[in-house]
């Protein structure tokens, strides 16, 4: 009976590991190697209509969280119920379907994440509901827990808003394939609610991803516009930019805005060279909260990133690639966040060569 059962089983090690040289301001600071990835996951279907998925990060802290009280480190701990050919159900940890193309490969295929990306809680607890009607549309929504810490460690202590009773996250998604899989598109919708203020008003984040795929024959371009309009500053980057005896706690009205662009061609089916190039935007729309800014500027900084790659895939029954990247930021502040927080310009760069590969062990 178990032996049956291993034949829908399968157990991934995902490996990402690499020679990291590091370079801040232009100037070199280190050569390391680094474990980028490690994480370990076991998935299969244990009865007809049942599909479990488990995947825990041993390169994240495992500290039990205070919302969902599970480790941190666990990505996904869930069932899926299969109720019939075009519609599931799923409950646990489970990832967040965001949207857009960047978020939704498989992390270890991610050199750097955008702002937006990196900062946010992608794997949260909740159910999720996914229709499928056709192999061109596939349509998912999910209410998840909107954190997995606390109100307080979130956001520290507020002077002008309270928890909310109900700090759910609401997400609707749209896979869909246009011309026999020219184009394909992964949108979405997303609403937290995170607490309300004194007037008993909501103080939510909106946020909207679009991602856009083109394929032409070896050549492959991918466009992701993101969204993020947050009442509280969840991804926290303008708090952090504000020093703590301005502003001890997370800020009110802050916006982000994301670019990524993910260029792929096929030199061969063993070498594929890639770039990614990307914008985030950061805001805070403070008029009512800096009284100092006298020329209403909104804009905090804008991040560059670029990553040009090589990848060889040396085996085609083997799912493993080597790389060599470079991965460059640049971070540019506005002159109100230089004169009035101190910000200054810097830019990070690595170069780095490595392997990549989801290994199945079982």
């Amino acid at each position: 009976e178990k032996q049956g059962l291993l034949k829908n089983v399968s157990v991934i090690a995902n490996m990402n590991f690499a020679l990291r040289n590091e370079f801040v301001d232009g100037e070199y600071t280190q050569t390391r190697f680094r474990n980028e990835q490690f994480r370990l996951e076991i998935r299969g279907q244990i009865h007809e209509k049942v599909y479990f998925r488990f995947r825990d990060r041993y390169t994240r802290a495992q500290t039990s969280e205070s919302i969902d009280n599970l480790s941190r480190s666990v990505d996904l701990a869930y069932l899926r119920f299969d109720i019939s050919e075009k519609f599931s159900i799923s409950a646990g940890k489970m990832c967040a379907d965001w949207g857009a193309w960047e978020f939704d490969w498989n992390p270890l295929d991610i050199y750097e994440y955008s702002d937006i990306v990196e900062y946010a809680d992608n794997f949260l607890t909740g159910v999720g509901f996914t229709y499928t009607p056709s192999s061109r549309n596939q349509w998912t929504f999910q209410v998840l827990d909107s954190r997995t810490k606390s109100f307080d460690e979130l956001y520290g202590t507020q002077p002008n808003f309270t928890e909310s009773k109900a700090p759910l996250a609401f997400v609707a998604n749209w896979r869909g394939s246009l011309l026999d899989g020219k184009i394909k598109t992964i949108w979405s919708y997303s609403l937290f609610n995170e607490a309300q203020d004194a007037e008993g008003k909501n103080a939510n984040m909106n946020y909207i991803a679009l991602g856009n795929e083109f394929n032409f024959n070896k050549f492959r371009f991918i466009y992701d516009f993101k969204w993020s309009d947050e009442e509280l500053d969840r991804t926290s980057i303008v708090s952090e930019t504000v020093p703590d005896d301005l502003y001890a706690f997370a800020l009110a009205n802050t916006q982000y805005i994301g670019h990524w662009v993910n260029l792929r061609y096929m030199v061969s089916p063993k070498v594929h060279l890639t770039l990614v190039a990307m914008l985030d935007i950061a805001k805070w729309k403070n008029g009512e909260n800096d009284p100092e800014n006298t020329t209403g500027e909104e804009k905090i900084r804008d991040a560059w990133g670029y990553i040009p790659a090589v990848e060889y895939y040396p085996w085609s029954d083997l799912n493993i690639k080597f790389f060599a990247n470079w991965v460059g930021r640049v971070y540019k502040y506005s002159d109100y966040a230089k004169d009035r927080f101190g910000a200054a310009d810097y830019d990070t760069g690595r170069f780095t060569v490595g392997f990549i590969s989801p290994l199945g062990i079982l």
